[in-house]
């Protein structure tokens, strides 16, 4: 070592800057992060996880315990782990035949708890390869990345505990973060905000108001703007008394941020499809109806809780608690997160503490304020906190629902035309790169509060998707050769509104790892590595590429399934490898394969064929 490189490292140490070398850098202790560390570790590399809090595991972690995800199967490999743990973890310690056993719903449906114990206990079986610290906070400043040679040689992270500055470096680094800063600070171009429809022709897109349910109503102009998604929490709810802890007025209650809620309960009104037939005179005649201690009874409409929240049923009695999606008003708190993507940590730290504030004064609003009917006070007071969920935070989460911040403008820009039919009943476009399967409907939640004569929030939304592939090139930036972004990906915000599902962060996350490792190993930049080999491995890995209702990871067929379907030899939904071959059949892999191929259709079998053209590929 040269003599000035020993000055300068015996400088840094002065100033209290710590060092640490590994093949990946990995900033966030997301899902996301947490796949690419033991997916890289299982391939020999080492990792650092960089956590700004003191818990790993994001949103599963923090009350995101009903999974989303539209088709189970479609997407596999470290996702399906993962929650093969969970279902054994709840037989296991409850039995088979138990309610939690039956409740965790195949191993989807879990408590925050049990999800971080999950994930502590997976990245444990590779701590000789994956090094978690926590408290480490990465600001997306430029100071605090080091560039050289069109990569990035090191970054500056800020230990919360002991105020000392650390850096960290290594052969690839990765943005595991919801808020894509470590990209930021890298310059990689992002995108905030909604484009409008006359950009990528995508349903949904610009201001749109929508019926929950229904179809877009006036005030929608399909304009694009600056906006961004509302963020909430997802609670952890139960109703049994010995673990029920009563939600208190917070201390900074403010009364007349809920009184709209007042005229909707005792009315009825929502925010669903069913408003389509509902007047002004049954509106009417349901508040006498409720004055007589009746429930409401306009179509739609729920009591109780559930008018602010959207509850779904987890282990032990708990509930997954999500924004009510029939409601004006509920958990999520639209606009005044629009700064949080860009917004340093002192900021969005107070944007936190202001939406747990207006979260537990709704709560506290709707349990206790007197001119709500009695009895629906009543119903709402079931409802408290798990006592035995996020016990040192007073059993509320820790960590904000950031649905949506920055999206990098990556080598593939992934819209709603990657997640939709090509025609009706078939498949999406196929990207022949797929580094994961994954369905979900393209959802965005709000971005304004409440406005008059309007029948929903702004850019609260639903429409329908297929199970679909995702193409590699949406975490590689177009600039950088060793930087990957598995979960700030590449895409517009209805395209995105998909891919933001945990599931599909952790496929991503597992393709980012092997993607690092396999970079590492062949001495190539992260972009160049071949799509072959990484999509080779991700499927020795059970990592499931383009979904087929018939073929499964785990059979013997499935990588033979896998690799033929991308390339063209099996478009739709099911591989059928028992049937006979037909004519037209035959006729496209011979012409895929430029091959006579000796079958007979009628008779020979399709997986007689396959395997022939899957050993002479």
């Amino acid at each position: 070592m040269k003599v000035k490189h020993i000055i300068f490292i015996l400088t840094l140490f002065a100033h209290g800057v710590a060092f640490g070398q590994y093949d990946l850098v990995i900033v966030g202790g997301t899902p996301g992060g947490i796949m690419a560390g033991i997916s890289a570790a299982r391939l020999g590399k080492t990792s650092v996880i960089l956590e700004r809090t003191n818990h790993i595991g994001g949103l599963p972690a923090n009350g995101l315990g009903a999974t989303d995800i539209a088709t189970r199967g479609a997407t596999t490999g470290l996702f399906s782990e993962f929650i093969g743990r969970v279902k054994k973890y709840y037989v296991t310690t409850y039995g088979e035949n138990s309610k939690q056993a039956k409740d965790c719903s195949d191993g989807f449906h879990f408590e925050p708890a049990v999800a971080e114990r999950i994930l502590e206990q997976m990245l444990a079986e590779h701590k000789d390869k994956i090094t978690v610290l926590k408290m480490r906070q990465f600001d997306a400043f430029q100071k605090n990345i080091t560039l050289r040679n069109d990569g990035i040689e090191a970054i500056r992270i800020l230990n919360r505990e002991s105020q000392a500055q650390e850096e960290y470096t290594g052969k690839v680094f990765l943005d595991a973060t919801y808020e894509g800063d470590l990209g930021a600070a890298a310059n990689v171009p992002f995108r905030l905000g909604r484009e409008g429809h006359d950009e990528f022709n995508e349903p949904g897109a610009g201001i749109v108001y929508k019926y929950w349910g229904g179809a877009e109503g006036e005030g929608t102009t399909l304009q694009g703007d600056n906006a961004v998604q509302s963020y909430n929490y997802r609670l952890c709810l139960t109703n049994q008394a010995s673990n029920r802890v009563e939600i208190k007025k917070p201390a900074m209650y403010n009364r007349d941020e809920y009184v709209s809620l007042i005229n909707d309960v005792w009315t009825g009104r929502h925010t669903g499809v069913q408003m389509l037939g509902v007047t002004e005179a049954m509106l009417e005649e349901n508040r006498k109806h409720i004055a007589k201690g009746n429930p409401s009874k306009i179509p739609g409409d729920v009591w109780g809780i559930a008018r602010i929240t959207n509850m779904v049923s987890l282990p032990n009695e708990k509930t997954d608690g999500n924004n009510q999606h029939m409601a004006f008003i509920s958990t999520d708190l639209p606009e005044e997160n629009w700064p949080w993507p860009t917004s340093g940590w002192a900021w969005r730290d107070a944007y936190a503490q202001r939406l747990r504030s207006y979260i537990e004064g709704l709560f506290y609003f709707a349990q206790n304020d007197k001119e709500l009917p009695q009895h629906f006070r009543k119903a709402a007071k079931e409802w408290g906190f798990a006592k035995d969920e996020y016990t040192d935070n007073g059993n509320f989460p820790r960590q904000v629902y950031v649905r949506e911040g920055r999206r990098f403008e990556g080598e593939y820009f992934f819209t709603a035309k990657d997640a939709t039919a090509v025609t009706p009943g078939q498949r999406p476009p196929v990207h022949a790169g797929s580094i994961t399967a994954s369905h979900y409907a393209l959802d965005s939640h709000a971005v304004r509060k409440r406005e008059p004569n309007r029948i929903h929030l702004d850019g609260f939304l639903s429409y329908p998707s297929q199970v679909y592939t995702v193409p590699f090139g949406v975490m590689v930036p177009k600039i950088l050769d060793n930087l990957l972004l598995p979960v700030p990906v590449s895409g517009s915000h209805i395209g995105f509104s998909t891919l933001r599902m945990e599931p599909c962060w952790m496929a991503i996350g597992q393709a980012a790892g092997t993607a690092a490792a396999l970079a590492i190993d062949k001495k190539v930049k992260v972009r160049n590595v071949d799509l072959r080999d990484l999509q080779s491995s991700l499927l020795d890995q059970s990592a499931t590429l383009l979904y087929y209702k018939d073929i499964h990871a785990g059979d013997p067929d499935f990588k033979m399934v896998q690799v033929l379907g991308l390339l063209g030899y099996l478009p739709a939904w099911e591989a059928r490898l028992n049937d006979a071959v037909d004519a037209p059949t035959l006729l496209l892999w011979e012409t895929l394969s430029h091959s006579k191929l000796a079958a007979e259709p009628g008779k020979t079998s399709r997986k007689d064929v396959l395997q022939f053209l899957y050993k002479n590929l």
